[in-house]
């Protein structure tokens, strides 16, 4: 890979029983996320971070979709998806954002599972042990909201302070019991046109 590379966490967990209810069926959710020296600790202000994202986010963006899939165990399993980052404490925001808000990251993902949708994100800055959280949307429709999801998990020792966490997350359907409806049912209810909502001519 590269030498900023610590390691790869992986998470996963299969929702068997949503409130009074068994899931029909069984929910998975998994995350695959990387903790990596900032390449551009030390420097100061550095204005064009380009030639680092052109290095690292093209085999970021391959390793984790690959790890990914193969704990999803194929692309077609996989219905919604997500992306997030952490800044290390001494860290810009910009940093992990970086590597992230690139097709070079993110192609690979939404190609692999043959997505339609941009992949949802959060952005953060934290100590250890701070939260990954990746939103997660269907991976063809954003207005689906049975797939508006969240993988959620933490890395004890990661970001260490010079570090950021870059991650990818999945699951392989919606919440379990999930009738509040969607966009669309809503965009009906309100008498506004769903192919056209905001009325443009």
């Amino acid at each position: 890979m590269f030498p900023e590379l610590r390691k790869i966490v992986t998470f996963d967990e299969d929702i068997h029983r949503e409130g009074e209810k068994p899931a029909d069926p069984v929910l998975r959710m998994i995350g695959v996320a990387a903790v990596l020296r900032n390449p551009w600790r030390g420097q100061g202000y550095v204005e064009d971070l380009a030639p680092e994202i052109q290095r690292l986010a093209p085999p970021l963006g391959k390793a984790l979709t690959d790890r990914l899939i193969a704990l999803a165990g194929s692309g077609d399993a996989i219905e919604a998806y997500g992306k997030a980052c952490i800044a290390g404490t001494d860290c810009e925001l910009e940093h992990a954002s970086a590597l992230i808000h690139t097709l070079q990251f993110g192609n690979f993902y939404r190609e692999a599972v043959g997505a339609k949708s941009y992949l949802g994100f959060t952005n953060t800055r934290g100590p250890a042990n701070t939260q990954v959280q990746i939103p997660l949307m269907d991976k063809h429709d954003t207005g689906r909201r049975s797939h508006y999801l969240t993988v959620q998990f933490s890395i004890y020792d990661a970001p260490a302070h010079d570090e950021v966490v870059v991650a990818l997350g999945a699951a392989t359907g919606g919440r379990p019991h999930h009738r509040i409806g969607d966009r669309y049912s809503d965009l009906k209810a309100l008498g506004r046109d769903v192919e056209n909502p905001a009325g443009v001519k």
